[in-house]
């Protein structure tokens, strides 16, 4: 093939990328126009608050603005999107996707809310703390992969984190204790996971949805079992306190959102940064990277490519082992059958969508915590939707993003690829 004919098909891919996109956000300003615009109360207006019940931060007014008006900002901005990225294009898909995020939630809410005050300050703090597992288990994902080993055990993992750091928080009277042992124990599932891949070979597929199985059947077991009748001694361990960070949690909106949380949702976000120097800025992770894209040439290096799995899958697991104990001693207090419902696979599509980053697995994370924060807040607002519908929201955005994504994200080249030497 030659140099002009690779330049002509390129040509013609951006440009029919270009149109696609264009009429993508042509048609999101006609949808929420006709959805939105055409049902707002004229005259209507809508009150976000800022402030935050209990918190410490400084006081601001709520921002208060009409129904209608904003909606058709909204629009305007889309349309106008739309029409440039036709005329002209934009390079960054993101921030295509970003906008059509940005105008469609901010119509939606604008509509939902009309004559209504809407917290805007609390459903940012909730949809952090809704996302800290799906972030945890995101991670999990993007630090075994990156070493070409997949994981899709995480919700398993969860699971059983969860009952075992309620169960002995519980019988410690210790919440540190119950975190330890949901990190130990996420560990040696995840060794349990390595073993099977590395060494003999098993598919990676296969040994992660064993773990599910296992997982969900073995927790469900134990709790009907012995939880239901011992609540007190092994089902009742309380939750993490609150930790207010001197002076940034005065902050109005940030301060309430980022540094009022507890320890398990700081650990979330001091891995993010963490896992990303590390991956990107280190001997190791430059190791990492290389047993991900190319096994052989770094074997040839030195690089000891079966332990860097071990050590990738067995980090991972611990990180999903903390991710689980936030479902028990970091939420509620308690072990419910089945309570991870579905956040390990999410965690996974965020692991997708974020492309295999610390970074975007978190951003990834926050749009899907959002989506479940969400579902409750416009439960609370009486939204004429069924509340069916809103239950269903986390998991619709979960497959909106990987359709329109996943053919477009490169996972690592070896990735769940057995090595032989």
């Amino acid at each position: 093939m030659t140099n002009t004919t690779i330049q002509t098909n390129t040509t013609a891919l951006e440009q029919r990328k270009r149109i696609s996109y264009g009429m993508t956000l042509l048609v999101v300003g006609i949808l929420i126009y006709l959805f939105f615009g055409i049902n707002a109360i004229p005259g209507a207006q809508t009150t976000f608050g800022l402030n935050l019940l209990g918190s410490q931060a400084i006081q601001v007014s709520d921002l208060v603005v009409p129904a209608q008006g904003t909606i058709y900002l909204m629009v305007g901005i889309v349309i106008f999107a739309g029409a440039y990225q036709l005329a002209r294009g934009v390079k960054s898909t993101g921030l295509l996707i970003g906008i059509i995020a940005f105008t469609f939630v901010t119509a939606f809410l604008t509509w939902a809310a009309q004559d209504k005050s809407f917290n805007l300050t609390g459903m940012l703090s909730s949809s952090l703390v809704r996302a800290t597992p799906i972030a945890l288990a995101a991670l999990c994902g993007v630090i075994s992969e990156r070493a070409a080993v997949i994981n899709i055990g995480i919700e398993g993992i969860m699971l059983m984190t969860a009952q075992i750091a309620v169960v002995t928080a519980t019988m410690f009277q210790n919440l540190y204790v119950g975190l330890i042992a949901a990190i130990l124990l996420g560990g040696l599932v995840a060794a349990f996971h390595a073993f099977l891949v590395i060494r003999y070979k098993v598919d990676q597929t296969v040994s992660g949805v064993a773990i599910n199985i296992i997982g969900a059947g073995f927790t469900s077991f134990f709790s009907s079992k012995y939880l239901q009748g011992a609540t007190d001694t092994l089902n009742n361990s309380g939750t993490f306190p609150i930790i207010s960070i001197p002076y940034l949690s005065k902050i109005p909106v940030l301060g309430p959102t980022l540094f009022e949380n507890n320890i398990i949702v700081y650990l979330m976000l001091i891995l993010v940064v963490l896992m990303h120097i590390l991956l990107f800025y280190t001997p190791w992770g430059l190791r990492t990277r290389a047993v991900g894209e190319h096994p052989k040439a770094a074997d040839t290096l030195g690089i000891n490519v079966y332990l860097t799995r071990y050590v990738n899958v067995i980090l991972g697991g611990m990180i999903a082992g903390l991710g689980g104990a936030y479902f028990t001693i970091g939420s509620v207090g308690r072990f419910d059958e089945l309570m991870t419902a579905g956040k390990g696979f999410i965690g996974l599509a965020a692991t997708i969508f974020g492309k295999w980053s610390p970074i975007g697995a978190f951003a990834s994370s926050l749009i899907f915590g959002f989506a479940d924060s969400l579902q409750v807040k416009l439960q609370i607002l009486r939204v004429p939707i069924p509340s069916e519908f809103l239950l269903m929201a986390p998991y619709i955005v979960t497959m909106i993003i990987l359709t329109g994504v996943v053919g477009r994200a490169i996972p690592p080249a070896a990735d769940g690829q057995p090595y032989e030497k």
